[in-house]
């Protein structure tokens, strides 16, 4: 995400905080830059989570591994 983008988000909300609001058009683009921010921040997550690796006791390197959804543990 862009530092412009970032900065918009941020007016955007001081705008929305203030007497006169956000017009229509502006809430769409608020929505969409949150979650373009969303999006940004999940993917760069994402991107940290698959190159963890876990050790084990003996010193061996293990990638981290998906977990599933339904499991409960």
């Amino acid at each position: 995400m862009k530092q412009e983008q970032i900065q918009r988000i941020n007016e955007l909300a001081k705008k929305a905080k203030s007497p006169e609001g956000l017009t229509e058009a502006e809430k769409k683009e608020q929505a969409l830059l949150r979650r373009a921010y969303i999006d940004s921040v999940l993917g760069n997550l994402q991107g940290q989570l698959d190159n963890t690796y876990l050790i084990d006791e003996k010193g061996r390197k293990e990638k981290l591994k998906k977990r599933d959804a339904d499991k409960e543990d």
